[in-house]
């Protein structure tokens, strides 16, 4: 099953083009979609959700058409928002046999089997009657897909999912994400590159509600090589070296700053040719270096 977006587009009463033209196609697997706050995502995953309406354009999962037949996109959705509430007194087990039932599994033995088997899936079994409330930031995250999993979904929307995680939750939050992307579309809604980089076969950058770049990442990073160049120097010049050439992150290391550029050359004397990664291809994409015709015939050269 493929989701399909055509000239998606949404405007906020405050003028705000929150979705401008979004084109995409979305095969299933994990797909990443990669911006800054306020770039459009959130709008993006609210709208494939059913829970707000889009101005104009369409998008289609298989034969349902979302903008136009929301009950049976919910029969098919499990959806993870950014900020996912529970019921802090109301213990794991209940509260999933809860969402069971809301989303349609009556039958009590079947419904049951559903909740522990999902339970079990994500590692929570264990504490299964202990109050959510109790539960650490990557606990609920985990009970949040089990919820998202109820009813075999064909496409699950996840929106910020690892924000605020410690270490070793985003790793098995990760691999509970990859674990579940075999036959459906997941689509990963992130501002943090490492998680597209780890976890998604393909992505798109977006910005202003635009889709700037869309790509397999290993593509996208290849087609970079030869044209980052790096160089720690003094924090007085880095302003200065920002108004001469194309500067695309900047950072602190030793009391020194290392900055990244994107050129065919060496933009100034001290500058190395630095190995290319996926935060490079979303730098240069949000700093308009690099566009979707620039990357398809840097590829093609």
């Amino acid at each position: 099953m493929q989701l399909t977006i055509r000239a998606l587009s949404k405007q906020y009463a405050n003028g705000v083009q929150a979705l401008d033209g979004i084109s995409l196609d979305i095969p299933a697997g994990m797909f990443g979609l990669l911006g800054p706050n306020g770039a459009g995502k959130s709008t993006l995953m609210r709208t494939l959700a059913t829970l707000q309406e889009a101005d104009g354009g369409g998008a289609r999962l298989g034969d349902i058409d979302i903008l136009r037949e929301p009950a049976r996109v919910r029969q098919v959705l499990g959806y993870l928002p950014q900020d996912f509430g529970v019921y802090p007194k109301v213990s794991a087990l209940d509260l999933l046999d809860h969402l069971a039932r809301l989303k349609g599994v009556v039958n009590a033995s079947e419904r049951r089997a559903t909740v522990e088997a999902l339970l079990q899936r994500v590692n929570l079994f264990d504490v299964r009657k202990q109050a959510l409330g109790g539960f650490s930031g990557g606990m609920r995250q985990r009970f949040g897909i089990a919820q998202a999993l109820i009813g075999s979904p064909k496409l699950i929307i996840v929106d910020e999912p690892t924000a605020g995680l410690d270490p070793e939750e985003r790793v098995r939050f990760h691999n509970l994400l990859a674990d579940i992307a075999q036959d459906i579309v997941v689509i990963l809604s992130t501002h943090i590159v490492s998680d597209v980089s780890d976890l998604c076969s393909r992505l798109a950058i977006i910005n202003k509600g635009r889709v700037l770049l869309t790509g397999e990442p290993a593509a996208l990073v290849a087609n970079l090589k030869g044209r980052i160049w790096g160089a720690a120097v003094d924090k007085q010049a880095v302003e200065s070296l920002k108004a001469t050439m194309p500067v695309i992150a900047t950072r602190l290391h030793s009391g020194r700053t290392l900055l990244r550029v994107y050129a065919e050359s060496p933009p100034a004397a001290g500058f190395e040719r630095a190995e290319a990664d996926l935060e490079d291809v979303y730098f240069c994409a949000i700093g308009g270096h690099l566009t979707q015709a620039a990357s398809a015939a840097a590829g093609a050269a």
